[in-house]
Parts: structure tokens; C-alpha cells; sequence
């Protein structure tokens, strides 16, 4: 039987375990450079990302609507990914890191993650791409040093066994 998991609202206590994230758009909670009523309003280091000294490539992830069921997953090593979905609320499933290359559905969880919010996802946590909320491509800006995905990626297609449904 296939595992499910809930998607939940992203939050700082529930994420914490997989990284950090923080709202680009309006992040008014957040400390600013000066007056928040101010013309210009400079919201500064509203979140770090560990690229273990390598340069930033910003990248485009486009989703098609797809079936809410994790087929692939993948970590990184050496690095921190971001995530930032660009045009729509995303869909985003993280697991904790395992010792044994082994994906594990019954640890992952899924976050509802707002248009606009960066998600850092720390060295180790399985992941794969964001899934649309609705029946339009999805765009999702990552940011990780260059090449990851040919010098820093391990990826399995997982087998029906393995898999888990993600519900609303």
C-alpha cells in the first residue's frame, strides 16, 4: 500500500529540520534596513544558502501538472538547494537525510510553499521538483553552484513500493 502524506503549511517550526525559508514578497515580519514605512524599504539577509564556496546558478525548474505522487527523489551531498516558486503556490516533499542511500516515504512530509517564498534545503535531505497547485505549468527558480546535478546529485526513480501519494 502506498505511504500518503498530508501536505501541511509551511512553517518555521515544522521546516526546520529540512532548512530554512523566508518570504521575498512583503516579508514584513522580517527586520528591515531602516523604516518600514519608508519609500525604499531594504530587507537584508532574510536568508543564507551554503554553496561550500562555489558561485550561485540561478536555474529554472518547469512542472507540468502531474499526478501528487513522489516517482524520484534525490540529495545532495555538499550543498545547500533554494527553491523559489516564481509564477504559483508549489507543492514541495522533503525527507530527512538517510545514511544508507535508502529513500524512505514514511519520513517525508509535504509543504504548501507560497509564490515568492525562498526554501534552503540543507546537504543530505531528499527532495525532487515542486508539483503545481493548479492545471498551469509551474516555474520554480533553484539556486545551487554549477554542475550539481552532474557532480553532486544522487537521484533514484523509485520503485511502486517506495512511492507515496501526497493529499491535499
Amino acid at each position: 500500500m502506498m505511504h500518503k502524506i498530508k501536505v501541511q503549511k509551511l512553517t518555521h517550526e515544522n521546516f526546520h529540520r529540512y532548512g530554512t525559508f523566508a518570504p521575498l514578497i512583503d516579508p514584513l515580519a522580517e527586520e528591515a534596513a531602516g523604516s518600514k514605512d519608508a519609500e525604499t524599504v531594504f530587507f537584508r539577509d532574510l536568508l543564507q544558502q551554503d554553496l561550500s564556496g562555489s558561485a550561485p546558478s540561478y536555474s529554472t525548474c518547469r512542472v507540468l501538472p502531474r499526478p501528487l505522487i513522489i516517482t524520484d527523489a534525490e540529495y545532495h551531498n555538499h550543498t545547500c538547494e533554494a527553491a523559489v516558486p516564481l509564477d504559483g503556490d508549489a507543492i514541495l516533499w522533503f525527507a530527512p537525510a538517510t545514511a544508507d542511500n535508502v529513500f524512505r516515504a514514511d519520513r517525508a512530509e509535504a509543504f504548501l510553499v507560497p509564490r515568492d517564498t525562498v526554501v534552503s534545503v540543507r546537504p543530505g535531505v531528499w527532495h525532487h521538483a515542486a508539483y503545481s497547485l493548479n492545471d498551469q505549468p509551474l516555474n520554480v527558480l533553484i539556486v545551487l553552484p554549477e554542475r550539481t546535478y552532474a557532480n553532486d546529485a544522487f537521484s533514484l526513480k523509485l520503485e511502486l513500493d517506495s512511492q507515496a501519494e501526497i493529499e491535499l
